[in-house]
Order: structure tokens, then sequence, then C-alpha cells
């Protein structure tokens, strides 16, 4: 390999984010969407593709990790950055969830769900410990972000997974998961409170300009979107649960709950995007923070389409499926900017090797 090329190599290891694991985790709800909508061909092409995002993403990160000891300590303690290694606990777990849908291979999942219990006990605690007990600390502008919700997407993910495999596997002790599960659903509605607390007063009550709104404050509406479809899924086993049926009336009240939160982000989102890149002209480029976009969009979509069942909300179908297909053209989009930029940059670096 030419001194140009790795070169190249390197610098891509060096300035990695660790938020790259939202492209394994959008690829994945919307596999599971498009399988659930019997798009079986595109549901298979998606999980092939997922696996080798998964796969590349943690031989890249493990180089970093070599090679870059430093840059990767110096983001794990930014209060801004630290909390995106959570979206490998996330990524995990939605690969975990595609193997037992898609697939029905459950010793893969779990596997998956393992390493990602595994990470999510040493990032959660080690993070928010390393964040309490720094001595020079941001304010609420540059500390909060829409980022910090992944503290609720990832015990979620987990608990989504393990409903998946208690419904898949009988050799699994069932009462005492369905209750990690529902632990983990209900710890995550008390740390949403705590942290969308401190956006929504960041958002409202602080400056916020145009370069503020990146794309990981969808996640105000993901966070709602995978809790409501840990609640479907809660419904779903508590059929079968006896211990779970006295707390039916309230899963399913709080999975509605979840579900209208989520909705009403939507248009403000929307909105806020429109006034980013039309009335302030905020360059559209890519880069990797959209793939947090595009994973709320397809947990909207499969967590629509998980409540309408369990719920028997049928006249929810319609919005389930347009949103699938808004979330798939997302998808798309962001998957044609992200070859773009990898093309465009190597020929850039390959010309200004040439040229010297």
């Amino acid at each position: 390999m030419s001194a140009p090329k790795i070169r190249m190599h390197y610098s891509a290891l060096k300035n990695l984010s660790p938020a790259y694991f939202t492209l394994v985790m959008g690829t994945g709800v919307i596999s599971i969407s498009a399988e659930m909508l019997h798009l079986t061909l595109l549901a298979s092409v998606l999980i092939g593709l997922n696996i080798a995002f998964y796969s590349i993403l943690w031989i890249m990160n493990i180089g970093r990790i070599l090679r870059y000891h430093a840059e990767i300590f110096a983001d794990f303690v930014n209060v801004q950055k630290g909390s995106s290694f959570l979206t490998i606990v996330a990524g995990s777990c939605v690969l975990g969830s595609q193997f037992v849908i898609l697939e029905n291979q459950t010793i893969p999942a779990l596997f998956l769900l393992g390493l990602a219990v595994i990470l999510y006990l040493t990032l959660n605690y080690g993070l928010l410990t390393r964040f309490m007990i720094q001595k020079h600390k941001p304010g609420l502008i540059n500390g909060i972000s829409g980022g910090w919700l992944l503290h609720i997407i990832a015990p979620q993910a987990i608990a989504i997974l393990i409903l998946l495999l208690d419904i898949h596997c009988s050799f699994m002790p069932r009462a005492e998961f369905d209750f990690i599960a529902l632990s983990l659903w209900l710890l995550g509605g008390m740390l949403y409170i705590w942290v969308m607390g401190l956006i929504f007063y960041r958002m409202v009550f602080l400056d916020f300009l145009p370069e503020h709104l990146h794309s990981s404050y969808w996640s105000n509406m993901g966070a709602m979107a995978i809790s409501t479809l840990a609640g479907s899924l809660l419904v779903v086993n508590g059929e079968s649960a006896l211990y779970l049926h006295p707390f039916l009336p309230f899963i399913k009240g709080f999975t509605l709950f979840y579900w209208a939160g989520g909705s009403w982000w939507i248009p403000l989102l929307v909105i806020l995007g429109f006034w980013r890149y039309v009335l302030r002209k905020f360059p559209l480029r890519y880069d990797d923070s959209y793939w947090a976009m595009v994973f709320p969009l397809g947990m909207y979509s499969l967590a629509t389409l998980h409540m309408a069942h369990s719920l028997g909300l049928t006249f929810l179908f319609p919005l389930a499926h347009a949103s699938f297909f808004l979330a798939l053209t997302a998808w798309c989009l962001t998957f044609l900017g992200m070859l773009y930029s990898f093309l465009r940059i190597s020929h850039k670096k390959v010309c200004h090797h040439n040229g010297d």
C-alpha cells in the first residue's frame, strides 16, 4: 500500500466519530420495518449491509484504540461527544434484533445482548462518573445536546432485544428477563424526564443558533419512539407473563404517552430544520450526525407499527407506512451523501499527494 493511502486510512481512524454506530442503528430499524411490511428483499439486503457496517466499524474502532488512544480518551471525556459511545450499545442491540426477527438466529443475538450489557454498564457509569467529577465543566449551552438522550436509547434497546429473545427462546427464564426489560423500560422513562428537561430549557431559554441544531436533536423524538416500541413488546409479552397482567393498563397507557410525545416533536423539528437550512441558509453537506436523524425516523415507523398491532389501533397503519417510506428516503439520501463524501475526500487526498 502506498504512503498516501496509508496516511488516508490513518486520518480516517484518527477522526472517526464515536457516534458512527448510528449508521447501524438506522439501517437496522429500517430493515426490521421492511420485514414487518413484507418487503423481504429490502430487509435481507439491509441486514447484509448492516453486518458489514457493524464489522467494519468495530475494526476501525479497535484500530483507533490501538493507534489513537489519546484521541479516544479525549472524545470519552468530552461532555458533548462522550455519550456518543453509547451508540455502540444501541447498534449492537439493533443488529441482534435483526438476527432474531429476520433470521431467527438467537445465538448471535444472545452474544450481542451480552456484549451490549457489558458495554452499557461500563460506558454509562464510566461516562457519568467522569462528567460528575471533572473540575472544569461546561454550561448547558456547550454541555447538553440531543446526544445525551442515548442514555435513554441504550437501555431501551437492551430491553427490546431481551423481549424479542424471550419470545423466540424457550430456554430463557422468561419471568426474570421480562422483569429486567420492564425495569429498563421504566428506567428509560425516568431518565428521559431528567435529560429532556435540561435539553428543553437549553433550546428555549439559552442562545440557540443554526450551528447548534445538529441532527442529534432528532433523538428528542427517537428516545420516545424506542420507548414506545419497548412498551408495545411488553404488552405482547404481558399476555403470557402472569405477573405482568396487573401492570398492563399502566404499560399500555405509558406506551401511548411515549408515542404521543414523540409525535409532538416531529413538526417542531421539521420547522427548526426549515429555519436552519432555508431561512438561515446553513450549508447542507454530509456529516455522520445525519444518521442520528435517520434512526429516529425509522424507529418512529417501527414503533407505530408495533403499537398499532399490540393496542389494536389499526387506523395508525397508514401513518406507519408513510413514515417508513419517509425514513427509507432519508436513509437513501444519507447513504448516498456518505458515499459521495468518502469518494470526494479520497479523490482530493490522492490528487494532493500526487501533486506533491
